[in-house]
């Protein structure tokens, strides 16, 4: 690591860089030149080695070495003003405090380094001061709680740790309802307008709801001890959809879902028992019945029945498939269809694997219009009448 150190603060003369060459450094030690192309040059020295820039004598980097090795503190500077500084361990990587600088002065970023892990609170500062981020880190280096704010100090994101972990910079045990339950909180955009609304209890973000520029509701989710409920909004205020969701074990599993048309009418309502497809029901946008499809599971086997409907509520067809995949099904039984006025006028005979056997139609007076037996390769013979 120490090579590595060493090379990245190796003097540098007429590098291209942007198709212009950088400037040359030179560097000191206790008022001595050190060359750092040369490992011997630092041997056995302690001290904070300084690299300026050589025709402007700008100062351009301070970097800390300890019996000859490079480590401890290291600045960078821009334009002759301090913009980063940190510190590293024996293996070259951070611990310990590291800053960033905006050229006033102002400190924009502070994390806390484990062996180059963020730990603690880290924070983040607006240009004029005030505070854009605090975030926690675990032991774990996961990042476990945060807040956001705009440049003016509204809060514009939260999250809650198990407990309050972002005090003193973010009174996150008021914000997270652990003092007082539940807490309320509008969070705002970079323009100081309202952008969502939420409900925190003990930590727990119970509801959100996400708006629309003049308001109206565009999201909006709400849990409860074992539920999760989703909606979405048109920009009009219709209610387009709804998903539901059961808690509890890993992870969330959808249990219902309903779609809706523009003007609000329920056109799909699908249900899942367990994390798989129970019932699927659509709907024409005048509400009747469009089709029915129903799931059931015989061993490793899942099959499922369908039917349609016409736009007047008189059934269509009914069907019966087996389930191959999410996406492929393979046709069973027998198919039946029917006319507008409920006639059956067709009626189609699969074997077990999938294969189309027999075909009858009739017309609206049951009059039998054909009697076919299929074969494999899609030839008919027709029943004796």
């Amino acid at each position: 690591m120490l090579a590595k150190s060493l090379l990245f603060l190796t003097v540098c003369c007429g590098v291209l860089h942007g198709g212009e060459a950088l400037a040359i450094q030179v560097c000191e030690l206790d008022q001595q030149p050190i060359d750092l192309n040369n490992g011997r040059s630092t041997e056995g020295k302690t001290g904070i080695i300084r690299c300026k820039d050589k025709d402007s004598g700008v100062l351009q980097r301070e970097q800390e070495v300890r019996s000859g090795k490079i480590m401890g503190l290291m600045r960078y500077y821009k334009e002759g003003k301090l913009a980063t500084e940190f510190s590293t361990n024996e293996k070259g990587n951070r611990e310990g405090i590291a800053r960033e600088f905006a050229p006033n002065g102002q400190m924009l970023q502070e994390d806390m380094y484990v062996n180059s892990q963020k730990t603690g609170i880290s924070k983040s500062f607006h240009p004029n001061g005030k505070l854009r981020r605090a975030t926690f880190y675990g032991a774990d280096t996961r990042e476990q709680a945060y807040a956001e704010f705009n440049a003016n100090g509204s809060i514009r994101a939260l999250r809650c740790g198990d407990k309050a972990l972002l005090a003193p910079l973010v009174d996150d045990a008021t914000l997270c309802g652990f003092v007082r339950s539940p807490s309320k909180i509008d969070f705002f955009n970079d323009k100081g307008e309202v952008s969502s609304r939420a409900v925190y209890e003990a930590g727990k973000r119970v509801r959100l709801e996400s708006l629309w520029e003049d308001g109206k509701t565009a999201q909006l989710e709400e849990i409860t001890t074992d539920r999760r409920t989703e909606r979405s909004f048109s920009r009009e205020g219709i209610k387009r959809k709804e998903v539901v969701f059961k808690l509890g074990g890993k992870y969330p599993v959808r249990e219902r879902q309903q779609d809706f048309s523009e003007s609000g009418t329920l056109v799909s309502d699908k249900q899942w028992v367990d994390g798989e497809l129970s019932t699927e029901k659509a709907f024409y946008l005048n509400g009747q019945l469009r089709s029915v499809s129903a799931s059931t599971t015989n061993g490793k086997q899942r099959s499922v029945t369908v039917k349609n409907y016409y736009d007047t509520g008189t059934l269509a067809s009914e069907e019966s498939y087996l389930r191959m995949g999410d996406y492929q099904q393979q046709s069973i039984g027998v198919h039946k269809g029917y006319s507008q006025q409920g006639k059956l006028v067709s009626e189609s005979t699969y074997d077990e694997r999938g294969k189309l056997k027999h075909e009858r139609s009739w017309d609206e007076s049951g009059k039998l219009l054909r009697d076919d037996e299929v074969f494999e390769d899609g030839s008919r013979k027709a029943y004796a009448k």
